[in-house]
């Protein structure tokens, strides 16, 4: 497969990597000094893009990548308050995008237990929850997304949570998320229900940013045989 990479940061270099590693073809590499190189032959001849950049480029660069007419995976998040936008461009132009706000497979795999304990949880009102991240000083967006897809899934289930809110609060309706800035930290994401006798914590912690990277190639493999919005929820199924 030829996989372009937008994005030439510590993921890009990663990505490129895995995916060699892998037996797959890196096509082309665009970064911000080579920008207008999207619009190259090498480009346009790549089956997909793998996307890691900023909030704020990201949809921009779906719409550069979309009419080379090359497929999408991107794991850049910040920009979801746009992502029915998205869904409905996907769909009524044909597109491909595979979007996860985390490629980890440990991560799918502790959503889901998240999605599980929030629904038992709502049982037992005398539990408040909170959700802490960590990641290292460089990231762009706070809460981070794979935050906000948990707190999401939360209030799914909470009857007495109605929305998140960054930092704390006192609210009850509220699910706080409280983001930690610091050194090279790849992301922790915690977990916990707390009442006045006991905490009930659970945690992932990503050891290396190579699950993410892994998880981004095996997405554009998944995505070379199939088509329109993609989530983690397609290519893994339990």
């Amino acid at each position: 497969m030829k996989i372009a990479i937008v994005g030439y940061g510590k993921m890009g270099q990663m990505v490129q990597q895995i995916a060699l590693q892998r037996g797959h073809t890196i096509s082309a590499i665009i970064d911000v000094d080579n920008y207008n190189d999207i619009d190259s032959k090498a480009f346009k001849e790549s089956d997909v893009a793998i996307e890691f950049t900023t909030p704020q480029t990201a949809i921009n660069n779906y719409r550069a990548i979309w009419r080379q007419g090359v497929k999408v995976v991107s794991g850049t998040t910040g920009w979801a308050n746009n992502i029915e936008e998205i869904k409905n461009e996907v769909t009524q132009n044909g597109y491909t995008l595979f979007w996860a706000s985390n490629f980890s497979i440990g991560v799918y795999l502790f959503t889901k237990i998240n999605k599980i304990v929030a629904k038992i949880m709502n049982e037992y009102t005398q539990y408040n929850v909170e959700i802490i991240e960590t990641h290292h000083v460089h990231k762009k967006d706070a809460p981070s997304g794979t935050a906000i897809t948990i707190a999401q899934q939360i209030i799914e289930q909470l009857n007495n949570k109605h929305n998140w809110c960054l930092g704390d609060t006192t609210n009850k309706n509220l699910l706080p998320i409280t983001a930690i800035r610091e050194g090279e930290v790849n992301g922790i994401h915690s977990v916990k229900y707390a009442s006045k006798y006991d905490e009930i914590t659970f945690t992932h912690n990503a050891l290396s940013r190579h699950a993410f990277a892994l998880g981004a190639v095996m997405a554009a493999e998944y995505t070379l045989t199939h088509n329109g919005f993609i989530t983690m929820d397609n290519m893994i199924s339990l």
